[in-house]
């Protein structure tokens, strides 16, 4: 019999999602977790959708859209006439990739740490234009950002076209020192297309500083928006040539007020825009969790999740594989060495699952690097307490 151990007591603000009781949810990086008002305010939306569509979705739309777009820019540190929404950073990455014009023998640069779903889009793009994906291979563990800019630049050519470059790396959960990158790149002649997936509501955003030709993020994890909720941001002076994943009527119909950009990409196609229309609902109710705003948020979030690691590290003797730094939200610590022999067994490792099924923890565990080795990713939100990372000790001890 598995040993029995106590679960943590929830702290004040989990009350205020609707997460599962007798669950620990420290995969919060993964698909985000919406709070119980926003979700409330984005049935209120739906149901004013569903009782008038075509004033909902035709008539009224762009008047309920645009102040969503003025929020979110206010947020991100941009203008929004250089921003549009998406269903999720993968599609806006989509968007930019396909629309590039690539010759035979060009090259698009990423990185060893860049996320599945995006390397696929490269490698589609690629082979469907003749042109080469080459792979920036980044050490880890590493100990400096050094490191990271050297790996990238020994991988630029005269024939690189665009640099795929993660703010937040997704399995390795690191945040990338993206500005030295971006402006590396530029005096290079390499436009970066920054996978932003983590960075707002984790990470501070100024884009008009930051500067890349493109940057694609989610909204439905640190700002916990509803699901569906990302945008697309794109320099001014790469916007005329960028095309939707699916392209409808706003190639021809331009609206007064909005940009051909935006035209594009606001409609295209019907579908269910309120949890774009969240985003505002979103951006001001975390931020009034706690007296500092967002800069408490994010600070806090940051100190838990470098406790945390430190905690797991110390109870499992393991060593972290970079400084704290480099850390944000989330923590991606090694599993003790007991667990690096084990075999894959399924998509989800058993280990994994018997984390939930015999504890109500949800953490995701990964399997890369050369030679490979087993992972764990923590996120810290809110609604996590340093006793929901003493009971994944405890808890990982049982298996």
């Amino acid at each position: 019999m598995p040993r029995k151990i106590l679960p943590p007591k929830p702290n004040r603000y989990r009350r205020r999602w609707g997460l599962k009781p007798g669950t620990v949810l420290l995969n919060h990086g993964s698909f985000g977790a919406c709070p119980k008002s926003v979700l409330a305010h984005q049935a209120r939306l739906r149901a004013e959708m569903e009782a008038e569509p075509v004033q909902f979705l035709w008539r009224r739309y762009e008047e309920r859209l645009e102040p969503a777009r003025q929020v979110l820019a206010k947020f991100v540190g941009a203008k929004a006439r250089d921003l549009v929404f998406v269903t999720n950073a993968t599609t806006g990455i989509n968007a930019v990739l396909s629309s590039l014009s690539l010759r035979r023998g060009d090259e698009l640069l990423t990185t060893n740490l860049d996320y599945n779903a995006c390397r696929n889009a490269l490698v589609e793009v690629a082979r469907k234009a003749g042109a080469r994906v080459v792979v920036a291979d980044i050490p880890f563990p590493l100990q400096s950002a050094d490191e990271i800019l050297a790996a990238i630049l020994r991988a630029v050519t005269p024939r690189t076209r665009l640099a795929l470059v993660d703010h937040v790396t997704s399995n390795t959960a690191m945040v990338m020192p993206v500005r030295q990158i971006i402006r590396a790149l530029e005096a290079r002649g390499v436009d970066t297309l920054v996978d932003g997936a983590h960075a707002p509501g984790m990470l501070p955003l100024n884009l008009q500083a930051l500067r890349p030709a493109y940057y694609a993020a989610n909204l439905h994890k640190w700002v916990c928006a509803p699901k569906g909720a990302a945008f697309l941001y794109t320099r001014e002076d790469r916007q005329a040539a960028l095309q939707p994943a699916v392209i409808s009527h706003g190639n021809n119909r331009a609206r007064p007020g909005f940009t051909a950009f935006q035209d594009r990409f606001d409609w295209t196609g019907t579908f269910d825009p309120t949890a774009w229309l969240c985003v505002p609902a979103a951006i001001r109710w975390m931020g009034e969790l706690l007296p500092g705003g967002w800069r408490e948020l994010r600070e806090r979030n940051h100190q838990l999740a470098v406790k945390a690691r430190k905690l797991l590290c110390e109870s499992w003797g393991v060593t972290p594989p970079c400084p704290e730094e480099f850390l944000g939200s989330l923590a991606t610590i090694p599993l003790p060495e007991r667990f690096q022999t084990r075999p894959a067994s399924g998509k989800i490792d058993a280990e994994q699952l018997a984390l939930y099924d015999r504890h109500g923890i949800e953490v995701p565990w990964f399997r890369f690097g050369r030679p490979e080795r087993r992972w764990l990713r923590l996120s810290a939100q809110i609604y996590n307490s340093p006793a929901d990372y003493e009971f994944l000790a405890d808890a990982l001890g049982t298996l």
